[in-house]
C-alpha cells in the first residue's frame, strides 16, 4: 500500500521526510492547522517577565491606572469642602480645588522618584577611614496613610562603609523620597534602611526615627507631644549589641 508523506520543513531548509516527498495542500474552505505550543512553556515565561515591574528601588512607583486628571483631583476637593460643610463656591474658596492639587504634587512628590537614583553615586576617596557615618537630626514629614494627616520629626542614619561612601545629602535626600509618600513610621523606617542595605551594601545599617503624629495629637485621643520612635538594624548593628548602644549613644549624646 503506498502511503503519502507530509513534508516537514527542516532547519536545513530540506524537508525532513526527504527532498522529492509530496506535500498535500490543505483542502480548499478548511482552516490551517495552529502550531504546535512548545512544551518547555517558554512563551508563557516570556510573557510574564515582560510584565515583572522594575525594581521599586531603581525606579519610581507605577502610577494608579488610569490616573485621574487635574479637573477630577480638583472636582474632588470641592466634594470634600461641601462634605465638610462649606460652600466650594464662595469667594474665599474658589481656588481651594487649585492650591490643594498643587499642594499635593509637592507633598507626595516621592511617588515620582527613585530612591537608587539617590544613592548611585559614591566616593572612594576616604583614605584609611574605617569606621560607622552618622547623620543625625535629619528633619522630615510625612503623612499617615491612614488619615492622611501629618506626621514629622528627625531620622537619625548610620552605616559602615565598605571602601566607598555616599554624600551626606544624599541620607537626607532618601528619607525625603520616602516621606513624601503615604506612610507609616514603620514602613518609612523599614525602607530608608532596606535602601541603603541594598544599594551601598554596607557592613551594617542603622535608622532610627522618632514624630509626632497629628492623627492622635488633633484628633482621637489628643495626645499632643507624643513621640513614637521607630528602629531598623542591619549587619553588625543587628548582630552586635554594642554597636547598637554606641549608635544610640551617638544620636542620644551632644548638643541637640
Amino acid at each position: 500500500m503506498h502511503v503519502k508523506q507530509f513534508g516537514v520543513q527542516g532547519p536545513c531548509g530540506n524537508s525532513c521526510a526527504g527532498a522529492g516527498a509530496p506535500v498535500t495542500p490543505p483542502v480548499s474552505g478548511t482552516r490551517a492547522a495552529a502550531p504546535v505550543e512548545r512544551s518547555d512553556h517558554r512563551d508563557l515565561m516570556d510573557a510574564i517577565i515582560k510584565k515583572l515591574p522594575s525594581s521599586p528601588l531603581r525606579a519610581a512607583p507605577e502610577p494608579v491606572a488610569p490616573r485621574p486628571s487635574r479637573e477630577e483631583a480638583e472636582a474632588a476637593v470641592r466634594t470634600l469642602i461641601a462634605f465638610a460643610g462649606d460652600n466650594p463656591a464662595r469667594e474665599g474658596l474658589l481656588e481651594t480645588p487649585k492650591r490643594v492639587i498643587s499642594a499635593f504634587e509637592e507633598l507626595y512628590a516621592g511617588y515620582k522618584e527613585a530612591p537608587g537614583e539617590v544613592l548611585d553615586r559614591t566616593f572612594s576617596e576616604i583614605g584609611t577611614y574605617d569606621d560607622l557615618v552618622l547623620v543625625r537630626d535629619i528633619s522630615f514629614h510625612s503623612h499617615c496613610e491612614h488619615h492622611m494627616m501629618p506626621f514629622s520629626g528627625k531620622a537619625h542614619i548610620a552605616y559602615r562603609p565598605v571602601e566607598r561612601v555616599v554624600g551626606l545629602s544624599k541620607l537626607a535626600r532618601l528619607v525625603d523620597v520616602y516621606a513624601r509618600r503615604l506612610q507609616t513610621q514603620e514602613h518609612l523606617t523599614s525602607q530608608v534602611a532596606s535602601a541603603i542595605e541594598e544599594i551601598l551594601k554596607p557592613r551594617g545599617v542603622a535608622v532610627m526615627m522618632e514624630a509626632e503624629h497629628t492623627c492622635m495629637s488633633l484628633r482621637g485621643v489628643t495626645k499632643p507631644g507624643a513621640l513614637t520612635v521607630t528602629t531598623q538594624f542591619s549587619g553588625m548593628f543587628r548582630d552586635d549589641p554594642g554597636e547598637q548602644a554606641r549608635f544610640l549613644t551617638l544620636v542620644r549624646g551632644g548638643t541637640r
